[in-house]
């Protein structure tokens, strides 16, 4: 997903000529740099200084003089200290950001080839310690870190000591240090550091970020909501719409060499090692000679800035996408600062100038600042969002941007012309200004360097197919040392006996237990506690950092944090939470922390106390922003992801479908795809055209594999030939597939990734709900059968309602046999049992008396109505529900009331049954991860309708504190019992006792509050008779579709003005009354009949091209006059002669050679023939009767 999405763009976005920004550009001054022995001339030296460098400085500031090389400076911070062999490359942070060709050698020290050997390490005094108290192990030539480093002192460095002992007696000293090294780290991770680590007074933590991704925004909008509002703020210059390209890969987060490397959830592993590859060959493609020494400078950057950069990795050897691309490479997405603070992402124009200096891959932008320009773009992609490629999509989009700048790799060069889609967000309105100044003044990098690069990662990658090990080892191997000095991130310390990285789960909890040693410590703590605290689906996993275990001891212990976030829900809870929060920090995608715990002594405490009196009060984020140019948090998140369908049928048509397809069969593969093409919008014809292809593909790979699943991983290696083949039949299946025929073969050196590990590729899961159906509506034809469902939970009250609507059933108004089947009597598969039934009496109403809570049991109705021609009406009970399930507390208290105080239940579930309320909290979890509108939209996108069965009172008092506690306590049993034994009944496993005292609390609250919660449920009589008037609504075609969660566009063809054809007809009388001639004609032809509908073609995608039906997109819903100057006819056709009018003074001009409204056509002849009228009246062969003075009708311009 390869975007350059800022999300700070406006709420963060600095003025890049402003002293304040992140990363400072000197061209956008006029400044520049004037090279002399001593000194560097800028006009303003703050402005060449990271935030974290400018605090205290002097901004009128002229002349700075550079250090000698004779030597240090002592003020220099630890980040320069571990450079100190190179000081000319550091100049009072002047040079940090000036990488010119010219700059300073490489510092960084290269310590022992692959994973930290013993020879690497040495001793150093352990926190506030001198030598000879106690030791802990240091390794290479890393600054030694203590605690007293933290808030204002330096780092010591204490560079690798060479000595001049040479032969026996150097090799025998070299191994006994290497013994007792190795003994040393051997014992100190033998003392079970963590768990004899206690948290009291003197405890404190710093944490750190490490790497993060932008924070995930969920619009509360609708996608034509977005759309709107984007326009609208673009026509009033508040803002500008910035696009970017989808590339079709998984995330990578590179921080330097010490800061790690980072895969969406993980590291250490396969994907990232790839990314350390990819990047590694960027720059000796980009450097040449010099690669070595910029890849060393790239890392001592970023670890000195402390920052942090996002990519996309697109790559072959990680997994299918959409097509394979013919080279492996990142494009970078984000460039952050994590130093001071909340992260700052830096504005795209502040990464291309970034990338433009460093020479890494850009991605291509297009700005959009105008309301012409931004309708435009929108009708572009309408028009081509089925069948549009990387060409035709960049092609119109260069046609009607504002800017467009090209990406630095060519996605159709690199990657192929499938292209995922586009992004489209709101950014600042100087963007464009910002924008047109780095290109001015930030010139495209040269050309690539050639020269001989060595194996590939292919070939690498084929050479290695022994396991995963092998593989990530051989990759770093080749990377180099000045790039990945070491491999401690994916190997640990393997020359010592240390234990596996992972760390036990109480580091968080003691973590959360310590003392913050500053602000930004403070702000992890309280979201890390919030999270747990809600229940957030998320983990946070944690491992040894060994990067630091130089520094570790019994005292001191470092470790990095993963923090995964596992269901999209916990985005949304998190945003609600800092509604009420406004102060809490984002939850980033990506997230990686790195954490110390340590202990101080009394002066340490008293100067962390001193340093940061108020942490947590009245503090500003360093660094805030103006709010001149900014807009509001929800304008600033704005943001539309706009898919290809050639990208689409791939991913989630073919790869997506494969389970379904050898798991249930071609039947619920077909359901599965109708679905997902009627949720997308997909236009009839595409629908014809796709079913019958995919109807083949199903033929023909499960003719091919049998029983046997293809793997998703691999699918284009059957999946493209069969598409080529496809495409060459016929031009329609060419633009039905996009482009084929390209194929990578990937089997000889595809990456070997542990089945267990978490999917790092973001589309691997078949795509959520995108959009929705527009009202329209529904009838259930009599011809057909129904099914009447209910995805609820025991004590819904499902059973009861089925008696009533089978002794009333006449009250539906339908005539078809209506009968009930009770889950709780059948035996065996009651689903199979329905379809039986189905198959048997197709034509009846069916209640489906069982709870239906899952997409599994969903598909098996869908596939049903299918192939019994039957509709389905699922019926839920009626609830607020919450962000991350569609029943509130308040619903699942009352239904828990509902069955413990029932008697003689069919399935047993009643007050005799000892775990009732362990039952109705696996039903309640069935549905978790999904809000109440998620809920409701997937169920109203699968079958057209939706009942709501009353509940609960409106106005009603809050659920009793006793009640939602003795829930809340259930709900966390419950987790930590499936945690633990998964679906294991609560009767077994460790639980049981908890379980016997939580059964039985649960029922004293309830009937202590039993007054209570029989007064907030409505009348019952009440809800039966609000489900059958739905119910007879949807019978007899009354019924509309509700408006889901989001919106589906329609695919466009042509602009176009729509005229009433009432006006047609009216005009066409009148005229028929002067003209007999006219009224001949029409008097044959049944016009009533035959005009049903009007419209003026403006220009059509294929006759004109897509641009020009886009440009009429900021006329589009705006009524249009047109004068009607006279009518033709032909004994084949007929046609008013138009000319349209202005719209506040801007002429429609018709793209068309001969404006006009086509009338009628004879049999077979097609619509656009009508064109023709003119040059056959110049024939004789058709007559024109001209309208003097001219009709005058209004139209609409659409989109058709």
């Amino acid at each position: 997903m390869s975007v350059f999405v800022s999300h700070s763009a406006i709420t963060s976005t600095r003025t890049l000529c402003s002293s304040s920004r992140s990363f400072s550009f000197v061209r956008f001054l006029s400044i520049h740099f004037v090279h002399r022995p001593r000194f560097i001339i800028a006009s303003n030296i703050s402005d060449f200084m990271p935030r974290n460098q400018k605090r205290g400085g002097r901004p009128d500031q002229r002349w700075i003089q550079k250090p000698s090389s004779s030597k240090t400076d002592e003020t220099f911070d630890a980040a320069e200290v571990k450079s100190a062999a190179s000081t000319e490359a550091i100049t009072n942070g002047v040079n940090r950001l000036a990488i010119a060709e010219n700059s300073a050698r490489s510092s960084v020290p290269v310590p022992q080839f692959g994973s930290i050997t013993v020879d690497d390490v040495a001793v150093a005094p352990p926190h506030g310690q001198s030598n000879g108290q106690s030791s802990h192990v240091s390794v290479g030539c890393s600054p030694v870190i203590n605690a007293n480093s933290l808030h204002g002192k330096k780092y010591v460095y204490q560079p690798k000591s060479y000595g001049t002992v040479s032969g026996d007696a150097a090799k025998e000293t070299t191994r006994q240090e290497a013994a007792a090294q190795t003994a040393a780290l051997s014992r100190l991770f033998k003392k079970d550091l963590l768990e004899n680590f206690n948290v009291d007074n003197s405890t404190y933590s710093s944490a750190k970020i490490r790497a993060t991704f932008y924070p995930k925004f969920e619009n509360e909008k609708s996608d034509q909501e977005v759309r709107i509002r984007m326009i609208e703020m673009v026509s009033k210059g508040l803002a500008t719409v910035e696009v970017s390209l989808k590339h079709s890969g998984s995330l990578f987060m590179y921080a330097g060499h010490e800061g790690g490397a980072y895969a969406k959830n993980s590291f250490g592993n396969v994907y990232t090692a790839v990314g350390v590859f990819v990047l590694g060959r960027i720059f000796r493609k980009a450097w040449g000679t010099e690669a070595s020494k910029k890849q060393a400078e790239f890392n001592e950057f970023l670890e000195r800035e402390h920052m942090s950069i996002s990519m996309e990795l697109v790559t072959a050897v990680l997994g299918d996408h959409g097509q394979r691309p013919r080279e492996d490479y990142v494009v970078v997405t984000a460039v952050t600062e994590l130093g001071n603070g909340k992260p700052k992402f830096y504005s795209t124009p502040e990464i291309i100038a970034f990338c433009r200096k460093w020479r890494l891959p850009t991605n291509h932008i297009w700005l959009f600042s105008t309301r012409h320009s931004v309708t435009s773009f929108f009708a572009s992609y309408d028009a081509l969002c089925e069948e549009g490629t990387a060409t035709s999509v960049c092609k119109a989009l260069d046609e009607v941007a504002d800017i467009s700048v090209p990406g630095s790799i060519d996605h159709i060069k690199v990657q192929g012309e499938i292209l995922e889609g586009l992004v489209a967000r709101i950014v600042s309105h100087e963007s464009t200004k910002q924008m047109e100044l780095v290109l001015q003044d930030y010139p495209s990098p040269i050309e690539e360097v050639d020269q001989d690069l060595g194996p590939g990662l292919r070939e690498i990658c084929a050479a290695n197919r022994s396991d995963e090990k092998q593989q990530i080892k051989a990759l770093l191997e080749n990377v180099g040392k000045s790039f990945c000095p070491n491999y401690v991130d994916w190997f640990g310390f393997e020359a010592a006996d240390i234990p596996p990285r992972n760390a036990d789960k109480s580091v968080v909890s003691k973590f959360l237990q310590t003392n913050p040693s500053d602000h930004t410590t403070f702000k992890l703590k309280e979201m890390v506690r919030l999270m747990k605290e809600k229940r957030f689906p998320a983990a946070f996993k944690c491992y040894y950092n060994f990067h630091k275990i130089n520094s570790m001891s019994s005292d001191n212990l470092h470790y990095k944090m993963v923090i995964h976030v596992h269901s999209d829900s916990t985005f949304r809870r998190y945003q609600k939470e800092m509604r009420f929060k406004p102060d809490l920090w984002p939850l980033y995608r990506g997230f990686f922390v790195e954490i110390n715990l340590f202990k101080a002594s009394k002066e340490k405490s008293a100067e962390i106390s001193k340093n940061t009196p108020d942490i947590g009060k009245n503090y500003k984020d360093g660094n805030e922003t103006s709010t001149k140019n900014s807009l509001a948090d929800e304008d600033a998140n704005l943001m539309i992801k706009l898919k290809f369908l050639t990208y689409k049928l791939r991913t989630f048509l073919i790869r997506n479908g494969l389970s379904i397809l050898f798991k249930e069969g071609p039947a619920a593969y077909k359901t599965y795809y109708l679905r997902q093409m009627k949720i997308w919008n997909t236009s009839p014809g595409k629908q014809r055209q796709l079913s019958k292809m995919l109807d083949e593909w199903a033929v023909y790979i499960r003719r091919k594999y049998g029983n046997k699943q293809l793997s998703s991983s691999i699918y284009l290696s059957e999946a493209e030939p069969f598409l080529e083949q496809y495409a060459k039949r016929s031009e329609e299946n060419q633009a039905l597939i996009g482009c084929a025929g390209d194929l990578v073969r990937t089997e000889g050196f595809l990456a070997i990734v542990d089945g267990g590990r978490d999917a790092e590729e973001g589309d691997l899961e078949s795509e959520k709900v995108l959009e929705a159906s527009s009202p329209k509506p529904d009838a259930v034809h009599k011809k057909e059968g129904l099914i009447i469902f209910f995805p609820g939970i025991p004590g819904c009250a499902k059973s009861a309602l089925c008696k009533e609507i089978l002794s009333g059933s006449e009250s539906l108004e339908d005539d078809r046999p209506i009968h009930s089947l009770m889950g709780d009597l059948i035996k065996g598969k009651y689903w199979q049992r329905v379809a039986d039934e189905r198959r048997k009496k197709p034509y009846s109403i069916l209640l489906a008396d069982k709870n239906a809570p899952n997409e599994e049991v969903w598909r098996q109705i869908e596939n049903m109505c299918r192939t019994t021609k039957a509709s389905a009406v699922p019926i839920i009970p009626d609830s607020e529900g919450s962000e991350s399930n569609p029943f509130s507390l308040d619903a699942l208290a009352v239904f828990i009331y509902r069955v413990v105080n029932r008697v003689n239940h069919p399935g047993n579930l009643d007050k005799s049954s000892p775990n009732a309320g362990f039952v109705l909290l696996m039903f309640y979890h069935l549905y978790d991860g999904k809000s109440r509108r998620e809920f409701e939209s997937e169920l109203i996108e699968r079958f057209g309708s939706l009942v709501k069965m009353p509940l609960l009172k409106s106005e009603r008092a809050p659920l009793p504190d006793s009640v939602k506690t003795i829930l809340e306590e259930g709900i966390n049993l419950y987790r930590l019992h499936t945690n633990r034994h998964g679906r294991l009944e609560s009767t077994k496993g460790t639980y049981i006792r908890e379980w016997v005292t939580w059964e039985k609390q649960l029922r004293e609250v309830l009937f202590q509050n039993a007054e209570y919660l029989t007064s907030i449920q409505v009348p019952f009589e009440f809800a039966v008779n609000h489900v059958k008037e739905e119910l007879k609504k949807i019978t007899k075609g009354e019924y509309e579709t509700p408006t889901s969660e989001k919106r589906k566009f329609g695919t466009i063809v042509f602009a176009a003005i729509d005229v009433p054809v009432a006006d047609v007809h009216n005009l066409l009388s009148n005229i028929g009354e002067k003209e007999p001639k006219v009224k001949a004609f029409l008097e044959k032809k049944d016009m009533e009949e035959k005009l049903k509908k009007a419209h003026i073609t403006l220009a059509h995608k294929r006759s004109h091209g897509v641009t020009a039906v886009a440009n009429y997109g900021q006329f589009v819903n705006q009524k249009v006059p047109v004068d009607v100057n006279a009518v033709f006819f032909s004994d084949k056709l007929a046609a008013l002669e138009v000319n349209p009018g202005s719209i506040d003074g801007q002429k429609i001009n018709c793209k068309n050679e001969w404006p006009h409204l086509t009338l009628w056509t004879a049999e077979g002849i097609q619509p656009k023939e009508a064109n023709n009228l003119p040059q056959l009246f110049l024939e004789g062969k058709a007559t024109r009767v001209e309208i003097n003075p001219p009709f005058s009708i209004i139209g609409v311009l659409q989109f058709h």
